[in-house]
């Protein structure tokens, strides 16, 4: 151990110990010698990785020095080509412009072409909108007159005398479209003094089918044109009441027995009117029903007056089948004595065949006894006389014969 030092002759405690200067120099001089060590280390890697940083920056100076050599090869070679292809795209654009030229001119052409084909069909166009506006004006002409009959129909409507004029009009006009004259008739009066606004007689039946068309239509009217439920209510109530009325009025008046059907029609002008009656009243029909007073409509009056010109057809046709029959069977009575006599006929004409046929047998016999008499001797004249006798009939044979 070193020795120890007394208080007085230490320079420096540290930890407690005292230390003198001599180790304090010791020390001093180890830390420098070490200091001077790894700076010596610390230059020699320095020197070294600065040596190694130059071979790098020099392998790499080489390289860019090659790259550049390439990039100034690939560039001398791309001037070459920019050359080459500038001198191209001059021959291309001049094709290109002598192209477009010609496009712009032929497109000019079918332009120009175009334009008048289009002016053309412009004013052919223009004729015909001038003829439909000259038949919109004819038909604005007509529309405007459909308006006036349409609020002539409208007045019509409102008028109770007028209303069924018209009503009867268009039954009338179903009526007569569909079956001949002699089945029907207008205004008829029946054995209770009534009269119905149209008859039909049925052939094979000699009870007519009452048809009326004075339908009452203010209730409906007013019920259209209600506005609330209480104004609703009470035109519903006037329809039921005015419809139920003129129903019982049909029903009394219009079915006779023995002399009209068991049952009447109600004719209604409008199929709107009708749909409402089913729709809101069904109550009212199912009523006229059991009146027996069926409630019909155009189309549904239309539809039984053909089923009645079926009735009418198959009738006719049942007698002119008849009178056909008759006349077949005088006919046949013709025939059967036409052919009695084309009997008696081939009778006659085959016996006057059998006559025609004996006398050209005997005129033929008679020729050939002629040929044999020319060729007798004269010496043998009595042997031939009797060798010819007569027979009956006018025929002659040999004796022997």
């Amino acid at each position: 151990m070193p020795n120890a030092l007394s208080p007085t002759d230490a320079v420096l405690v540290i930890a407690g110990r005292p230390f003198s200067l001599t180790e304090i120099g010791l020390a001093l001089g180890a830390a420098i010698l070490l200091m001077l060590l790894i700076l010596a280390v610390q230059l020699s890697r320095t020197t070294r990785v600065r040596a190694e940083d130059a071979a790098a920056a020099a392998e790499r100076q080489r390289e860019i020095d090659d790259k550049i050599a390439e990039i100034m090869t690939l560039q001398a070679e791309m001037r070459g080509g920019v050359q080459s292809g500038i001198q191209g795209l001059s021959s291309r654009q001049s094709e290109m412009a002598r192209f477009l030229t010609e496009r712009i001119e032929g497109m000019q052409h079918r332009v120009n072409q175009g334009l008048t084909e289009s002016v053309q069909k412009t004013s052919a166009n223009l004729a015909q909108l001038n003829e439909r506006l000259a038949v919109i004006d004819a038909a604005q002409k007509n529309l405007t007159d459909l308006t006036g009959e349409v609020v002539g129909l409208k007045d019509i409507l409102a008028n109770k005398q007028a209303r069924g004029a018209y009503g009867q009009g268009r039954m009338e006009a179903i009526v007569r479209d569909g079956l001949p004259g002699g089945f029907y008739e207008f205004q008829a009066t029946l054995s209770n003094r009534t009269r119905p606004d149209c008859l039909v007689r049925l052939p094979g039946d000699g009870r007519a089918l009452a048809i009326d068309a004075k339908f009452p239509l203010e209730g409906f009217t007013a019920f259209r044109d209600a506005k609330g439920d209480e104004a609703r209510k009470q035109a519903a109530a006037r329809v039921r009441a005015d419809v139920t009325v003129h129903v019982k009025d049909i029903a009394e008046k219009y079915l006779v027995p023995g002399e009209t059907q068991d049952m009447a029609l109600l004719f209604v002008p409008s199929e709107a009117i009708y749909a409402d009656l089913h729709e809101h009243f069904e109550d009212l029909m199912q009523k006229a029903h059991r009146a027996r007073v069926v409630v019909v409509s155009p189309s549904l009056l239309s539809l039984a007056i053909q089923v009645m010109q079926s009735l009418v057809r198959d009738a006719r046709v049942r007698e002119e089948a008849r009178l056909i029959q008759a006349e077949v069977g005088k006919l046949l009575d013709d025939v059967r004595r036409l052919r009695d006599r084309a009997e008696k006929l081939d009778t006659h004409f085959r016996q006057a065949g059998e006559d025609v046929a004996g006398i050209r047998t005997s005129a033929d016999k008679i020729a050939k006894r002629g040929e044999r008499i020319e060729t007798l001797d004269f010496e043998d004249a009595p042997r031939a006389d009797e060798a010819l006798r007569p027979i009956a009939g006018g025929r002659s044979i040999r004796a022997a014969e």
